[in-house]
């Protein structure tokens, strides 16, 4: 029997610039740091009657059962952030979250359908420091939180005929001249990461929004099957997901990333955003000469 669709509010808080952190800071720490900020912003969720349904690399998608919560609770975690500061002056941490509402298909622990797909559109337009969401949402604030709302443009979304107001929710004094300039730094560029092209030996496979997902490990059901013996059968998951590559450990050696600086990454039960270039080896430290690799690229 299939779910009936309920109405929810749809929220993703994104960590701005992540992979810039990955740069200066390395791999093990900037993942330490991405982590820590996702449990703060988890926390804050859940004083305010959220749910998380799923963590994307940087990213959180949650749901609230009605637009007060979600907004309360998205200006929440922007002060929270701002608050402790999780990075330190040395490595500031700025979030981004975007949010809408309506009818939603919630099945198997996740949330589908036309809601969530503009929750993550409006989060892709949205800079750091900034909450936007949508006039759906807008209409059913109270007043204490409507007026914080105001309007910043209108756009189109693939498939949807009219265009949609875009408001900014302000959640702090200076909120309304500071971030009108925006950081666009800490933007994400339009049509980056929307391709990850993956060879073994003779294997090449493409993932992008054609092909989401590819199962690596040394079982004959695998979608790639790695011949080493220190590989699990079901080693390792890489899925595309709101624009991220996510690569998610299920091994009892963990995945060992080499990124192109030649930084080492291990990944034990984990997920992690798969950015630039670099080499997979399932279960064995590339300290130790691994032959049974594989290469990847975004592009």
């Amino acid at each position: 029997m299939n779910a009936l669709p309920q109405n929810v509010a749809v929220l993703f808080a994104d960590i701005s610039g992540s992979t810039a952190l990955y740069d200066k800071l390395g791999n093990e720490q900037a993942l330490q740091l991405v982590t820590h900020t996702l449990e703060i912003l988890t926390r804050e969720m859940g004083t305010r009657q959220g749910t998380l349904v799923k963590t994307i690399g940087d990213e959180i998608m949650c749901i609230f059962p009605d637009v007060t919560s979600a907004v309360e609770a998205a200006r929440a975690m922007q002060q929270k952030i701002e608050q402790q500061c999780p990075g330190g002056s040395e490595h500031p941490i700025y979030v981004r979250i975007g949010l809408h509402y309506g009818e939603a298909i919630l099945e198997g622990g996740d949330v589908y359908g036309d809601t969530v797909n503009i929750a993550a559109r409006i989060t892709a337009i949205t800079r750091a420091r900034q909450i936007m969401t949508t006039q759906a949402v807008v209409d059913m604030l109270p007043e204490k939180l409507r007026i914080q709302a105001r309007p910043v443009m209108r756009t189109e979304f693939h498939g949807k005929v009219e265009a949609t107001d875009v408001f900014q929710i302000a959640w702090e004094e200076e909120d309304m001249t500071r971030t009108r300039v925006g950081m666009s730094a800490f933007r994400k560029p339009a049509g980056t990461r929307n391709e990850l092209v993956l060879r073994y030996q003779q294997q090449v496979v493409t993932l992008s929004e054609t092909r989401k997902s590819i199962v690596l490990g040394r079982g004959d059901d695998c979608d790639m099957v790695i011949c080493n013996s220190l590989a699990s059968r079901q080693h390792a998951r890489i899925e595309y997901s709101y624009g991220k590559f996510l690569l998610i450990d299920h091994s009892v050696n963990g995945t060992f990333i080499c990124f192109s600086d030649n930084q080492v990454i291990l990944v034990s039960h984990q997920q992690i955003v798969l950015h630039g270039a670099g080499t997979l080896s399932l279960g064995q430290h590339f300290s130790e000469s691994p032959t049974e690799v594989i290469e990847y690229i975004l592009q």
